[in-house]
């Protein structure tokens, strides 16, 4: 029996996801988090922004830049929309994170 492998990886979920709750930060560099990067969006990737940098690093990389707080709580509900419907494509799907399987 032959076994198919898929790994989903959400890009920039957290930032997408804070794009989609406040349409003014559509199309805008933003970051989620403060100290740290934990999320760019595409916008902010294109200036070199990354997960995991330094809040003050993105910041002169970007000084457009745009910090969020974050809303966990949606992330989890969206990411659960995300894995059911892997689920409809497949009867066995492992989760890895939020925005991962």
């Amino acid at each position: 029996m032959e076994a198919n492998i898929l790994h989903a990886d959400l890009d920039a979920f957290y930032a997408s996801v804070e794009q989609l709750l406040d349409p003014a930060l559509r199309g805008k560099p933003i970051a989620v988090g403060g100290g740290v990067v934990l999320a760019a969006s595409y916008e902010a990737k294109a200036f070199g922004v990354r997960g995991g940098m330094p809040g003050r690093r993105a910041r002169e990389l970007c000084p457009g830049l745009i910090f969020v707080g974050g809303h966990f709580k949606d992330y989890q509900r969206l990411g659960d929309a995300a894995i059911q419907v892997l689920g409809d494509f497949t009867p066995v799907v492992e989760r890895i994170s939020i925005d991962e399987a």
